[in-house]
Formats: structure tokens, C-alpha cells, sequence
């Protein structure tokens, strides 16, 4: 029989399409019809339950999967047995604390002996301990946001991604506990056979995460500007220089990191550099 890994993922909601999303730019073709719960790739040695994210952590301790994608906050707050082993760079969100907007809120300490209503009494549990704050928690499921409106809470723990929720609900974010984001987890006890499968799948999903974060530019350099010009690009290695028709003139082709991008781009120009051109990266291997 061969090999497969078992892989689970969210049968639906925010994690869904951005897992679906990732498999396919990694050259895995799944065929998921409407309402299964279990579908097999046609092209790499892995098939995809369809689960609620909030049982995900179980089924990989218990083997049932052998991997997951599935949101930090999910397996800090199940505490489940398994292994974190790649941050996956979407369903970017935080668990904040957030009380009425128009309560004073010094630091941490004013949580004290106040009610606080949450879906994740675990994670809260683990922040106020820590911080030696004595306060009630109240788990709720759903729609944590309203607690204080109707007087259940004084306060709440909930995921935040644009914190409009907040202002709606006339709240205002005092306290970041985590910073989540999707992550693959594995089972902590798998044969050689499938690690060596999950190598191979972490291999195609760092090539795409590095391509996502980087932009690779061709651009035009006077030749009395070169080593200027080259100075301020990092690249991979070293920038590729080849030389134009017009004489004077080199072509330079290099990668430009995301986060820094715009700055270099700026002295680039100061620099001498024209016909600045700057083409997306489906996949990147180093």
C-alpha cells in the first residue's frame, strides 16, 4: 500500500480558501467536491479531510491526521499534543482584550477583578496568571463582542483582524495576548516514510512563502553608477549585470525583499537607475 499523508484542514469559514489556495500553488491538485469530507490529490501522496478547525489539533495528536493547517490560536488554547513545525503567513489575526470604550484603562492591573468573556478561557487563563491578575473569565461561544453591551462582561478576549467589530460594538483594544496566524502542525510520532513526505511538501510551501515576499526587478544602470547601484541591491546572491546595446548602459536583474522594497526602489532612482521594472514571483527556490 502506498504512502499518504493525511492532511486536515478547515471544512469551511476564514481558513478554507487560503489552505485550498496554498496546496494549489504548490502544484498539489485536489478535487474537492460539494460537502465531502475527504478528497485525494491526483498529483502528490496526500489526501485532505474537510474538519472543524477547532477539532483539528485532536485528530493530529490522535493520528487520525497526520498534519493540519490550522490557526495558532486553535492549538495554544487546545493545548493538544502535537508539533508546530511552519508558519503559513495567512489568516494573520490577534487575541486582544478589549472593554468600553469610555472606561479608563490604565495597564493589565485594571482587569482586576473584573469579568471577562471569552471563547478562548485557556489562553486568557494562561495571560492573567502570568501577569498574577485575578479576574472571572466567562466562556461563551459566538458573538463575544455584545457580553458587555448586555451587561454579562466587563470586558472580552476575542480574535481581531481590522478591530471594526470593536468599534462597532462601541469597544476599544487595550491588551495584544497573541499574534496568530495559520500553522502547519504534525503528529509527534510518524514513521520515517511520511516525514520524509512532509519535507517535501514543507519544501513547496517555503519556495511559494519566499516568492510572496519577494519581487524580482530588471532595471537600466549608467555603468559610471554600477557599483553604486549594486551596492544597494541584496538579491539572492549578487545582482545578474549584463550589458545593453547603448553603450554606457548595463541591464541589472536582482530580488527585492517585500518589506523593504519601496526604500531601496526610492535610492535606486536617486542613484541613476531607469526603466525600473518589477515582475511578481510564482515560486522561489534557494
Amino acid at each position: 500500500m502506498d504512502t499518504k499523508l493525511k492532511l486536515a484542514i478547515q471544512k469551511s469559514g476564514r481558513l478554507y480558501e487560503d489552505s485550498m489556495r496554498l496546496l494549489k500553488e504548490c502544484g498539489i491538485d485536489i478535487s474537492n467536491g460539494v460537502n465531502k469530507l475527504k478528497a485525494d490529490a491526483t498529483n502528490f501522496p496526500i489526501e485532505v479531510y474537510f474538519l472543524r478547525d477547532d477539532d483539528i489539533p485532536q485528530y493530529v495528536e490522535d493520528a487520525v491526521a497526520d498534519i493540519g493547517f490550522v490557526g495558532e490560536n486553535v492549538v495554544y488554547e487546545k493545548k493538544k499534543k502535537v508539533e508546530v513545525i511552519e508558519k503559513l503567513g495567512f489568516g494573520k489575526c490577534r487575541l486582544s482584550i478589549a472593554v468600553n470604550k469610555n472606561e479608563t484603562y490604565n495597564d493589565v492591573s485594571s482587569l482586576a477583578n473584573k469579568k471577562i468573556a471569552t471563547s478562548y478561557p485557556v489562553i486568557l487563563g494562561d495571560f492573567l496568571k502570568g501577569k498574577n491578575i485575578e479576574a472571572e473569565i466567562h466562556e461563551i461561544s459566538g458573538s463575544v463582542e455584545i457580553a458587555p453591551g448586555i451587561g454579562l462582561a466587563n470586558a472580552i478576549c476575542d480574535l481581531v483582524s481590522s478591530g471594526s467589530t470593536l468599534f462597532m460594538n462601541g469597544l476599544k483594544e487595550t491588551e495584544t495576548i497573541l499574534q496568530s496566524q495559520a500553522v502547519l502542525i504534525r503528529n509527534q510520532q510518524l514513521p520515517v516514510e511520511k516525514l520524509k513526505l512532509i519535507d517535501r511538501l514543507l519544501f513547496r510551501i517555503q519556495s511559494v512563502k519566499k516568492a510572496k515576499n519577494n519581487k524580482y526587478i530588471l532595471l537600466n544602470a549608467p555603468n559610471e553608477k554600477l557599483d553604486e547601484i549594486i551596492g544597494l541591491l541584496p538579491g539572492m546572491k549578487s545582482p545578474t549585470v549584463l550589458p545593453l546595446a547603448e553603450q554606457g548602459w548595463s541591464s541589472v536583474h536582482s530580488v527585492l525583499n517585500e518589506n523593504e522594497f519601496w526604500d531601496i526602489i526610492e535610492q535606486l532612482k536617486a542613484a541613476g537607475a531607469q526603466g525600473i521594472l518589477v515582475v511578481p514571483i510564482e515560486k522561489m527556490i534557494v
